[in-house]
């Protein structure tokens, strides 16, 4: 407010100082000399309103047209001219049988609309944040509640404008029909992602916060929109996921009906070391790294074959935070794992060849 002020700083003293020859003007002099400058302090309050009213308008081609559509029509309001100029809007019409618009219905039907949409984006805002700040509601329901709420403002706020300019919608139900086919046959799949969005929100099953899988994208739900979903993945990609591959692909949640995710890795030792030690020492080391939950789901570390040249083992380990990362929490393990079979004296073997250089003769050496 205080740089809306400064802005219109000039307008502000030029209101004052006029106000205040008028205010003197009256007092020692005729008070009719006086009229011209009570008009132009007049419209000087009137267009200084205008321009902090139209600052919730916040697009600014829109402002603008706002704000040279006020200032017009009060100036000539307080010219006397409105009438007169609004005979001449009502005069340029268009007629067809017995449909008939001017630029006055025109005119006003647009200045309606976009009062009635700045109420109903602000009645939205405020419904939005309070939906928003109720914990008893879900995300996914918060969503659809939210979008439901706009949908209805701003479709009671057209249909509300243009029945009162006075144009009969009825007369235009079999064109929108007909357009409508149409619409529907070539926005296919924008309709079967809009329908897609809704029954993600009502059933559930993915939400924001969420982390999926879907492909080769891993990431975390950001929002849901109305025609597709933000994945958000470790790397700072913002995949936009069409609501359709949602509802027909296959989609791993790892955090749909609990917050744990059970990870595991692979690794060998060699024949010569216990593989009782072996086991005990990787749940050791598991449990050092700091992600890696201790209770209510311990690490185990199970046999899983003998190898060509390794005892082959597995071991499985619970976090609950996906969205940290699960490379780096598989790194961190297997680190752990390399220092603690390091001190321990624990080797991992690896495949070894013999080679056998034969001489010119065939014999070999």
């Amino acid at each position: 407010m205080i740089v809306q002020v400064r802005r219109r700083l000039g307008l502000v003293w030029f209101c004052l100082f006029s106000w205040s020859i008028w205010a003197v003007m009256q007092a020692v002099t005729w008070p009719s000399r006086s009229y011209l400058i009570g008009l132009v302090g007049t419209l000087a309050i009137a267009w200084l309103a205008i321009g902090f009213a139209t600052r919730l308008v916040r697009n600014r081609f829109l402002r603008r047209v706002v704000n040279w559509g006020l200032w017009i029509y009060v100036t000539l309001y307080f010219l006397n001219l409105s009438d007169d100029f609004r005979t001449f809007l009502d005069s340029l019409d268009i007629t067809l049988g017995v449909f008939r618009i001017s630029i006055l219905t025109l005119l006003s039907g647009v200045v309606l609309i976009g009062v009635l949409f700045t109420a109903a984006r602000i009645v939205s805002n405020t419904t939005a944040t309070t939906i928003r700040r109720n914990e008893d509601i879900s995300p996914s329901m918060q969503v659809l509640a939210v979008k439901a709420v706009q949908i209805a403002l701003y479709g009671t706020a057209f249909f509300m404008g243009i029945n009162s300019v006075g144009i009969d919608l009825s007369g235009l139900a079999i064109l929108t029909g007909a357009i409508g086919v149409g619409l529907g046959f070539g926005l296919q799949k924008v309709i079967s992602n809009l329908v897609s969005g809704v029954i993600i929100l009502l059933d559930k099953s993915i939400k924001p916060g969420d982390v999926i899988s879907l492909g080769e994208t891993f990431g975390w739900i950001q929002t849901l929109g109305a025609r597709y979903a933000s994945v958000v993945t470790r790397d700072g990609k913002e995949y936009l996921i069409p609501n359709e591959d949602l509802i027909t692909g296959q989609v791993v949640n790892w955090s749909h009906s609990n917050e744990y995710v059970r990870l595991d890795i692979f690794f060998g030792t060699a024949y010569g070391d216990d593989p009782h030690q072996v086991r005990a020492l990787a749940i050791e080391a598991a449990t050092t790294v700091e992600r890696v939950l201790d209770y209510p789901k311990r690490p185990v570390c199970h046999i899983v074959g003998f190898g060509d040249s390794s005892v082959d083992y597995i071991l499985r380990f619970w976090i609950k935070d996906p969205t940290g990362g699960l490379t780096n929490i598989r790194g961190g393990v297997y680190l752990a794992l390399w220092d603690a079979f390091k001190a321990n004296g624990i080797s991992i073997p690896f495949p070894q060849r013999e080679v056998t250089v034969l001489k010119d003769g065939g014999d070999s050496a």
